[in-house]
């Protein structure tokens, strides 16, 4: 008998626990982009499979609730949805897949293959939000990030780890500076985040802008205009989980995500779907929310890990750079880069406004010496603009000021220095050694030229 009991004690931690009932919901009404159903005990953010008529099913997510009414918001078309459509939450956490087997291919906002070659080969399957990593456990920036652009290299120097906004109206190059940034980087994997753009583009950026080269070491996350909201909104946040990953393993990753506005947009149609009030020109105030939450997931791990520079595009409807996105953004970003129309159509590419953008991280990253090149440089760039009238229609008197004269001698190396062909890396010591030329004193000019005439030496 005493052998017995102890057998028996064994079996005690196998104790038999009854099944759980399956809790199933229905569907009572369809608002818009917004399901309404009853008879469920979910949490937010907690995901549900809605049955349609032909025995599929959509993925929903729980946005919302008002007593016992679940709003749930579908990541897919509901196309042949019925009322009293069953609703069930969906077992288990909802995991996405991450890891090197990534590369060169293209997915969507919940990790499905778009590309055509094949089933994935994840390294892992994780839950869509990563972990927080402690501000004061972060590395600081200190070294700089080479990204093939002179005009960003030598005056707008970008540092790893750090977080930028490129600011930009429509056609003006934007998708063009991001392949090149994306096949020039010195970084060690690129992580492109297409989000609400035209689905012809995520073709056109693949194929020309990103290339074969860049495409070898990318992974492209791509939900476009035509997805639904929730669907843009994972995009994003996939986006970042897979640099997450790639940082998490010591690697040096470039984060482009175009566009933050589209992110916005999207978590707008999902708060006012869910009767959330518009405070500021139509967004919600959940979206300056969301905003900083996800721009902060990017930047430097902890000391000795592997960092994210983010660089985040950002639409100016009309130029207005006052926008409520863009006004967010600037502020919670370390540095903007704005690119001009007018510099656009003038054939100036990059079509980069200099005056306008910054790097915050500059400062610290870059040579005594060299910051003081690149303010120069911007400085006489400067001086020319505000008298560029004056000087187009034959109003400045040369010899007015000395500043002014310099800077419409040197204005074709400036300009010269500025623009870049699309197919056409350069390297980072390579840009500091021509900002250096560029800003050496002009020669002096022989004692026979004509008044008024200098020597101009290109760079």
């Amino acid at each position: 008998m005493p052998d017995l009991d102890q057998r028996l004690k064994r079996y005690l931690p196998c104790e038999y626990e009854p099944p759980r009932p399956d809790v199933e919901g229905r569907v009572t009404r369809l608002i818009g982009l917004t399901l309404e159903a009853v008879g469920l005990k979910v949490a937010l953010g907690d995901y549900c499979l809605v049955f349609l008529q032909d025995n599929g099913s959509v993925e929903a997510e729980v946005v919302g609730f008002a007593g016992d009414r679940i709003y749930l918001m579908p990541l897919d078309s509901v196309d042949g949805l019925a009322p009293g459509a069953a609703v069930r939450p969906k077992v288990g956490a909802s995991l996405v897949p991450v890891g090197f087997g990534l590369l060169g291919r293209v997915i969507d906002g919940i990790g499905r293959p778009l590309d055509g070659k094949g089933p994935l080969r994840p390294d892992d399957m994780v839950t869509l939000h990563g972990e927080t990593i402690n501000p004061l456990h972060r590395h600081p920036i200190e070294q700089t990030l080479d990204v093939g652009v002179r005009a960003i290299n030598g005056l707008l120097t970008v540092g790893r780890g750090q977080r930028l906004g490129l600011f930009a109206g429509s056609g003006v190059g934007k998708s063009v500076l991001l392949g090149m940034m994306t096949r020039f980087t010195e970084a060690e994997i690129t992580v492109v985040g297409l989000i609400g753009e035209r689905g012809r583009e995520v073709r056109e950026f693949i194929d020309h802008s990103l290339g074969a080269e860049g495409m070898a070491r990318s992974v492209v996350v791509a939900a476009p205009a035509d997805d639904s909201p929730l669907m843009r909104l994972r995009a994003a946040q996939l986006t970042t989980r897979i640099a997450e990953y790639f940082r998490a393993q010591g690697k040096n990753v470039l984060l482009l995500m175009d566009s933050l506005t589209r992110y916005a947009q999207a978590q707008r149609e999902i708060a006012l779907a869910v009767g959330e009030p518009p405070a500021t020109k139509g967004y919600p105030p959940s979206v300056f929310a969301k905003l900083p939450k996800l721009v902060e997931r990017a930047g430097n791990g902890t000391t000795g890990g592997g960092s994210i520079t983010a660089f985040y595009t950002v639409l100016t409807e009309g130029d207005d750079q006052q926008d409520p996105v863009a006004d967010s953004a600037r502020a919670i970003l370390d540095g903007h880069f704005v690119l001009s129309r007018s510099l656009a159509e003038q054939g100036h590419y990059p079509a980069l406004d200099i005056e306008a953008s910054i790097s915050r991280a500059m400062p610290q990253i870059v040579d005594p010496s060299q910051l003081n090149l690149a303010l120069q440089f911007k400085r006489l760039y400067s001086r020319y603009q505000q008298n560029a009238d004056l000087i187009a229609v034959g109003a400045y008197a040369r010899g007015s000021d000395p500043e002014t004269d310099r800077a419409v001698d040197m204005l074709p190396a400036i300009r010269a220095y500025l623009q870049q062909g699309m197919n056409e890396p350069m390297p980072i010591k390579r840009c500091m050694q021509e900002l250096a030329m560029v800003m050496s004193p002009p020669p002096q000019a022989p004692n026979n030229m004509p008044q008024g005439q200098t020597l101009r030496r290109t760079p």
